[in-house]
């Protein structure tokens, strides 16, 4: 369905009935990455997935600042209530993991728990953000000058997928044409309005975080298990969930032991 939040049209994908789960993409993705999971745990929860602003199916403003975590925090905000979410579980990946740990700092009475998915909390030290700020900035500049299909030459090599190659042909190549149908503004905005360098960092916050967080891993992703154990020693409270032999992307390599591990960790909440 499309929904008009804040000026911005939306696409979410509603499936199931009982207690909402909301599923947010990664950069580069779209509410289809969830489809084996969500057509799964819709037989017993009410799955609704979210076309990101500037993926999917989802505008893509020139606007930068529409971009922001806490304008898209609001438009989030905007979706529970009209779909008349009191609470939810939200199920995060990446940067979808980031946008999910931000709304529930803003708006925790609307979160039941977090299940995040090779996620962080932002860069801590200011200087590193500055420095990943300025390469998120060159590769915006690099998607709107060579185009999208350059672009995901690029991103599909980059080493954090690199155990994706081992995926079978046909479900690379049905990732690729997902990638290679999302508009070159809306990436480039994200990066320059959501990216890593640009959001908040909240990791002076976890420790007073009280609702639920598993925090999902794979095994061979070493950056996000070593984020994920930093972020249980703010917070002990954390349980870390790793997968083995995948990497950054459990969903897509491991679905079907994805959604059954999350379905298991919901009936701990």
């Amino acid at each position: 369905m499309i929904l008009q939040v804040n000026d911005i049209r939306y696409y979410v994908d509603v499936k199931g009935e009982g207690s909402p789960l909301v599923f947010l993409h990664g950069f580069t993705g779209d509410t289809t990455t969830w489809s084996y999971v969500t057509s799964k745990l819709s037989e017993k929860y009410q799955c609704i997935s979210v076309d990101i602003i500037g993926h999917g199916q989802t505008d893509s403003p020139e606007d930068t600042n529409r971009y922001s975590m806490d304008a898209v925090a609001k438009d989030l905000q905007s979706i529970f209530a009209q779909l008349q979410i009191e609470q939810a579980t939200i199920v995060g990946y990446s940067m979808g993991g980031r946008l999910a740990l931000h709304f529930s700092m803003v708006n925790p009475e609307l979160v039941k728990a977090l299940l995040l998915e090779s996620a962080s909390p932002g860069i801590e030290n200011k200087e590193e953000r500055r420095e990943r700020s300025k390469r998120d900035h060159m590769l915006a500049e690099n998607i709107m000058k060579n185009g999208i299909q350059s672009f995901v030459d690029f991103w599909e090599n980059v080493p954090l997928f690199s155990t994706q190659q081992k995926l079978p042909k046909d479900v690379q190549e049905r990732i690729r044409q997902q990638r290679l149908r999302q508009n070159p503004t809306g990436l480039a905005n994200s990066l320059l309005g959501m990216g890593t360098g640009e959001q908040p960092s909240w990791w002076g916050k976890l420790e007073c975080m009280s609702v639920p967080v598993f925090l999902l891993v794979g095994e061979q992703d070493e950056k996000f298990k070593n984020i994920a154990l930093e972020m249980k020693e703010r917070n002990s409270s954390f349980q870390i969930v790793t997968f083995f032999n995948v990497g950054h992307a459990i969903h897509v390599e491991e679905p079907r032991k994805f959604g059954t591990i999350i379905e298991n960790l919901l009936l701990t909440t």
